[in-house]
């Protein structure tokens, strides 16, 4: 069904003319109520973002309530007449990233769920921008297929050194020559740590906590949380993710938008490429093929012999800065050279789910999976460079805001352990059936009735929401201690760093809390004290680490900013400047990981992000700002975590972010 467009359809403030939609700054778009009134799987749509940036946007699916209940985020490149296809499945909340297809950014379903019957309003609209946003909507329809994938007409996109052909701006790599001598002369510079105070760990010796154990470890003095070296000084970590020249740029549709590579000798073309063999979601794009520019452009300046070269320079470039964390995903052969920290490789699950990737955690099965994936840390036994391990990266079920677990247990067809589990816990509360309606309001013949599917039995009352809650923080706290045993029990030398929740999305999330060394987030925000104040204020007696933060700008060729947009690479700096003294003027803030080592594909990642967010380029040059701003910080972090120095007023203008 194609749906033609008329006044009607339009949003507020949104204009309409020969098939270009003007929003307004604040965002804009279109209504959608065939969505609702129609049973076609798939909505379809043509369209081109018409100015210099990438534009994110999202169909937003209201219920009664004043926001939206499921909202789909996707993002589209600029000046790149696309096709996209939204999955209406998606809105029953089973799937965080469905992944994308050629020509389209990350695809993110936040919210809970809704059913089609329930939608009172449908809209696509425009996120926040800078300035007002223009789109040339070719098409618009409700099918029982997606859409195939349609592009324009080649181009180059994409120039030889992997840098956007859409734009120029100063520090743009033009030349080969230039890309090689700059490498070179950065390899030539010998590693040493911007504080001669120092110690070989990172640790600062003017600050001496205990007595070295030989292993990184935690210490609470004067109500303040440090985390203190092998050498027993006080630490704080600072360092980068994805500290890896890996192949991440996804190519396959996309090649015929990149420059020919020359030919070259000494550049080894299967190193180049990668097969992504698994399929990023379920949005039909399958497995796929991965490049790797930073790569080529270390061939060009070292030849074959560059991997071991890059090693060298990496370390030498983070050693420079006062970088001394390796953060998660980084190259493990660097592990060693510095300190590092990791993830667990497989965090337990089990055959059959509660809600997105939520295990049975009360099954056996979750045990010995628990038991098996905790031998991975068997290779790190009794190595001092590892500050500790995370054991997983933000679990998809906990995105959901206010999520009752026990909701899910219920709403679930099977007898699951859980669901087991459960009816022993409300059988200790009630003793009899009767007991149990009357708390919760709602009549049941047995406790049987709890074994059929029931859809949010916590609305029931607030007696049944409350005991679903308790319930909830069981399980909450089952997921969490029973991997952290199993690991304790391979590796008790090295901390457990927790879960790097994207945000406590409800109190319930630190049940179990006493399990972990330190407690993780990533706080993607322009100051970190409020989140950092968060965990605080819910009895978290843990030194606390952001596992991940970063601010993008436009001025450096990228389509897109990433979580947080500041106007330039000054204010990156700033940015970078006021956020990490903060978590070190916090009495639990221990560290924070910025995300990320370099730049992103300008075309997107395996995901489709395509985010400025890199301490360095994707030619590997360092973002001479950014760099001041790191070494300035390392100097000072300790002072300001022991109260001895202030941290920097200077906060940088916020703008709206361009990120999927």
């Amino acid at each position: 069904m194609v749906l033609q467009m008329n006044a009607s359809r339009i949003l507020p403030q949104t204009q309409y003319a020969d098939g270009i939609l003007t929003c307004p700054a604040s965002g804009g778009g279109i209504s959608i109520p065939e969505i609702r009134e129609r049973t076609e799987r798939y909505l379809n749509l043509d369209l081109e973002v018409l100015g210099d940036n990438a534009q994110a946007f999202e169909l937003r699916l209201y219920g009664q309530e004043e926001e939206p209940r499921v909202t789909v985020r996707f993002g589209i490149n600029p000046r790149f007449h696309t096709r996209v296809g939204l999955d209406l499945h998606w809105m029953d909340g089973h799937i965080l990233f469905p992944g994308h297809r050629a020509g389209t950014q990350k695809i993110v379903c936040h919210g809970s769920r809704i059913a089609r019957e329930e939608i009172t309003k449908a809209t696509l609209v425009t996120m926040a921008a800078a300035s007002p946003v223009s789109i040339r909507l070719h098409s618009l329809s409700l099918d029982d297929e997606m859409a195939p994938v349609s592009l324009p007409e080649p181009r180059v996109l994409i120039d030889r050194f992997g840098q956007s052909t859409l734009k120029e701006w100063s520090g743009k790599t033009q030349d080969e020559t230039e890309l090689r001598e700059r490498l070179l002369r950065e390899a030539a510079l010998p590693a040493s740590w911007p504080v001669s105070t120092w110690t070989l760990y990172g640790g600062d010796a003017r600050y001496p906590l205990a007595s070295g154990t030989g292993f990184f470890t935690k210490k609470k003095v004067d109500g303040r949380w440090y985390l203190v070296d092998p050498e027993g000084c006080a630490f704080f970590s600072m360092g980068p993710d994805c500290v890896v020249a890996r192949c991440d740029g996804r190519i396959d549709g996309l090649e015929d938008y990149l420059a020919p590579i020359e030919d070259n000798p000494d550049f080894d073309l299967s190193a180049l490429t990668e097969p992504l063999n698994r399929p990023f979601g379920e949005n039909g794009r399958g497995p796929g093929k991965l490049f790797s520019y930073e790569r080529l452009n270390l061939m060009r300046a070292f030849g074959k012999d560059w991997d071991g070269k890059w090693q060298s320079l990496i370390v030498s470039q983070l050693h420079r800065l006062g970088m001394n964390t390796l953060g998660n995903w980084s190259d493990p052969r660097l592990f060693g050279r510095m300190p590092y920290v990791t993830s667990l490789p497989e965090f337990p699950s089990t055959s059959h789910l509660i809600f997105r990737d939520f295990p049975d955690v009360l099954s056996p099965e979750y045990a010995q999976n628990a038991v098996r994936c905790a031998k991975a840390l068997e290779k790190y036994q009794g190595d001092p460079w590892m500050i500790g391990y995370f054991l997983r990266n933000e679990p998809a079920w906990a995105f959901v805001d206010g999520l009752i677990i026990a909701d899910e247990v219920l709403r679930d067809e099977a007898e699951t352990h859980s669901k087991i589990g459960l009816l022993r816990f409300l059988h200790s509360r009630y003793d009899t059936v009767e007991e149990l309606s009357d708390a919760w309001a709602h009549p049941f013949s047995s406790f049987d009735d709890l074994r059929r599917p029931i859809e949010k039995a916590s609305a029931f009352s607030e007696t049944a929401r409350q005991d679903l809650r308790d319930f909830s923080a069981l399980l909450i706290d089952r997921y969490m201690r029973i991997p952290s045993d199993a690991c304790r029990s391979v590796d008790p030398d090295h901390m457990i760093l927790g879960m790097r929740w994207a945000w406590i999305s409800d109190p319930l999330l630190v049940s179990g809390w006493n399990c972990f060394d330190v407690f993780s987030i990533n706080c993607y925000a322009v100051d970190p004290t409020p989140a950092l104040d968060r965990a605080r204020e819910l009895q978290v007696d843990l030194p606390v680490m952001i596992g991940e933060f970063h601010f993008g700008a436009l001025d450096s060729g990228l389509p897109a900013t990433g979580l947080e947009a500041v106007e330039d690479q000054k204010a990156r700096a700033d940015a970078y400047r006021y956020y990490v003294q903060r978590v070190a003027a916090h009495p639990q803030g221990v560290g924070c990981h910025w995300f990320q080592c370099y730049d992103q594909f300008a075309l997107g990642r395996f995901d489709g992000e395509n985010y400025n967010i890199g301490l360095f380029d994707i030619t590997l040059r360092p973002y001479e700002e950014m760099s001041k701003a790191v070494t300035e910080t390392a100097t000072l972090a300790c002072a300001i975590h022991a109260c001895e120095e202030t941290p920097t007023d200077i906060r940088p203008k916020s703008l709206p972010m361009i990120a999927y």
